[in-house]
């Protein structure tokens, strides 16, 4: 795995040892709580969790910078967009107003309005290390076999794999057509104006397009030559059984959801209210 992609690393931590479909479930289990509830205590509890979680899958996160980068961006934008069209949202949600900075009509800061994005801050933060450990610390063959044990269509289980395989490969790509262009006199460096750089950028997601096409139609040519999808079942190369860790982190899923659940009964809904006692 080169540099800089996001895809699957070899390593000996316990999260490389742990099943996929163990990972995966309670990926989406812990997903599921994370996006519904709004409660501060549990989404500063998971944050942490998460945030430790990562740093024992010893995951080296200056291979993957770029994409993190691109990642505090989105996060940044999608926190000032919400400002911007709804700047006392949070009022109306929290049903107070302490008003920390008057601006200009609608758009002043409040510290109901802080406190949502607060939250909505801590969702990234729960969900990225998460999504993280994920990616890079399970294998995709074995983590369509995982998925085939548990139920799932070897023919799904297969898609995903071939899924999981090519985020790498289009990222490498985009290296390699970036780099090709750069030879050809292209610039796309920060040296470049701001309008060239994107000009430059679509003509290579155009071309990823296209190549992309191609890849599917040769893998789809290669699998019917195979006669994949002929036969009820499959044998698996790689497959990682069950183990004790895994059937814990399973557990230790459900029960953070089952506090998340605790936490709505508690609240009467999924917001944690400060602003309003009694």
């Amino acid at each position: 795995m080169s540099e800089g992609t996001l895809g699957y690393r070899a390593g000996d931590s316990v999260f490389h040892r742990l099943s996929g479909a163990s990972k995966l479930l309670a990926l989406v289990l812990i997903f599921a709580i994370t996006m519904s509830s709004f409660d501060t205590r549990l989404l500063v509890a998971i944050a942490l969790l998460s945030c430790v979680a990562l740093r024992v899958s010893r995951v080296r996160l200056r291979s993957i910078r770029t994409v993190l980068v691109m990642m505090l961006v989105v996060m940044i934008l999608n926190l000032l967009v919400t400002w911007l069209f709804a700047p006392e949202y949070g009022v109306a949600l929290y049903r107070s107003r302490t008003l920390l900075v008057g601006g200009v009509g609608r758009f002043t800061i409040t510290a109901e309005q802080l406190f949502y994005e607060f939250n909505l801050l801590l969702k990234y933060v729960c969900t990225i290390p998460l999504a993280l450990i994920f990616l890079l610390t399970t294998h995709p063959s074995e983590f369509a076999s995982s998925l085939n044990r548990i139920g799932v269509s070897y023919r799904i289980s297969y898609a995903v794999a071939l899924a999981m395989r090519y985020i790498p490969a289009l990222q490498s790509d985009y290296q390699r057509i970036r780099l090709a262009q750069q030879a050809r006199g292209v610039e796309l460096s920060r040296q470049a104006r701001l309008g060239k750089r994107v000009r430059g950028n679509v003509r290579i997601g155009w071309t990823l397009v296209v190549n992309s096409l191609q890849r599917i139609t040769t893998i789809s040519h290669a699998m019917e030559l195979r006669r994949f999808g002929t036969n009820r079942s499959r044998s698996w190369y790689s497959a990682a059984p069950l183990r004790a860790a895994d059937i814990a982190v399973v557990v230790a899923s459900l029960g953070i959801v089952a506090v998340g659940l605790w936490l709505f009964w508690l609240n009467h809904g999924r917001f944690y209210n400060p602003f309003v006692t009694g």
